[in-house]
């Protein structure tokens, strides 16, 4: 029995795994929560009920008035967490750390595929990533 779709709710008789992966994966679910999860874990925030609800509801009114993304890793947090990777104080990270560093904000899903160039990573380099996987994360939403 083939499942359909009423009204966006999922009929039964179908494989409802593959609609719902298939679901989440058209909405980027997954990827805003390990974008929030992420957050939470890099600001540890007292109340995180209240702090998740509050960046839900700026990209509401942001998405609504049509004012910029607001960025929740500013400058600080980036230049922060690159100095944590930087451990010889040379500016620049490796590959590795790189990928790494995307994966610990979530900004790096564990199937996708990044390719090494061969160059070290700088600082801007990284904030420019960062920002552009976060942007691209939220202006689903």
């Amino acid at each position: 029995m083939k499942s359909e779709v009423k009204e966006g709710r999922i009929q039964a008789g179908g494989n409802r795994e593959l609609e719902a992966k298939n679901y989440l994966e058209k909405h980027r679910i997954m990827e805003l929560l390990n974008y929030l999860t992420s957050a939470l874990l890099f600001f540890q925030p007292g109340k995180p009920r209240e702090y998740l609800m509050s960046i839900l509801e700026r990209l509401r009114i942001a998405k609504i008035t049509g004012v910029a993304f607001p960025f929740f890793m500013d400058h600080s947090n980036i230049v922060s967490m690159f100095e944590m990777m930087d451990t010889s104080n040379k500016g620049t990270i490796s590959f590795v750390q790189y990928k790494e560093g995307l994966k610990t904000l979530g900004l790096l899903n564990e199937d996708e595929v990044l390719k090494d160039d061969g160059h070290v990573i700088t600082l801007e380099k990284f904030r420019s990533e960062v920002n552009k996987r976060t942007e691209k994360i939220w202006s689903a939403f």
